[in-house]
């Protein structure tokens, strides 16, 4: 196996894809989606999401052979509570994740429940609209803890030589209180904050962004945490490796920029 890419994703706003006028407002986060599969060094084995929208005490890992859907969102149209992504789990992969994280002593335990909420089905559906590519979930960490997420993505890093594609989806601005023209000054300030830190040496990049909360307009971007947390993880699993960034928008809404990343 090719050494795996990990990603840092926006994943847009809400079931954007089967909303019309939602569609054409993500249209650059949608290229951007459909695009990711070609930059892969080959098709890969499964997808590990780590999404903004499961969280846990621990890094609980999805271990259903056919995972149900998960409809975490309110006041959409009807038919967006009907979309089925019907992709496969996979358990082995999730047994050997689990076995991962506590074997970097983290707390873990697998989840036969658990179903894809909206932050890993929407991306994918653009991503693999076949659903035909095995597909499971990790859990963030209550509380968010940068080290903690950090120490996840490490933990996951042999993954990605296993044929295991890593993404982190969330968003790089995530103020649901303020979407629109209140957003342009904080949103712009934290995005080119999060470029240029990522285009640091390694450690120094990891430095600054355990200490996130000091960049600027970091808690009016993001006051809860849950949509950035997932970066941690997925720079975590590809620590060395230099990020570029391969989707970048503005105005969304009327004021948001916000960017997405591949490590690798």
């Amino acid at each position: 196996m090719t050494r795996m890419p990990s990603y840092f994703i926006s994943h847009g706003g809400g079931p954007w894809p089967w909303m019309p006028q939602w569609r054409d407002q993500f249209a650059p986060l949608e290229a951007s989606l459909a695009e990711m599969p070609t930059q892969l060094p080959e098709r890969p084995k499964a997808i590990l999401v780590i999404s903004g929208h499961w969280e846990e005490e621990g890094f609980a890992v999805m271990s259903a052979a056919q995972p149900p859907m998960v409809y975490d969102y309110t006041g959409f149209p009807p038919d967006t509570y009907d979309v089925v992504y019907p992709a496969p789990g996979a358990p082995d992969l999730a047994e050997r994740t689990r076995d991962l994280i506590a074997a970097a002593g983290l707390p873990t335990r697998l989840d036969p429940k658990i179903g894809f909420d909206h932050g890993t089905f929407v991306p994918l559906a653009i991503m693999y609209p076949e659903a035909d590519v095995p597909l499971f979930q990790v859990s963030l960490q209550k509380r968010y803890d940068p080290a903690a997420h950090f120490a996840l993505g490490r933990a996951l890093a042999p993954l990605r030589d296993e044929g295991v594609l890593i993404i982190g989806s969330g968003l790089s601005y995530h103020n649901l209180r303020a979407f629109g023209p209140g957003a342009k000054t904080p949103s712009e300030a934290f995005d080119t904050w999060l470029t240029d830190t990522l285009a640091l040496p390694p450690a120094e990049r990891t430095t600054a962004l355990i200490d996130w909360e000091k960049a600027p307009y970091a808690r009016d971007c993001h006051a809860q945490e849950d949509h950035f947390a997932p970066i941690f993880a997925a720079l975590g699993a590809a620590e060395e490796d230099a990020a570029t960034r391969i989707y970048h928008q503005k105005n969304i809404f009327g004021g948001v920029t916000a960017s997405g990343y591949r490590f690798g």
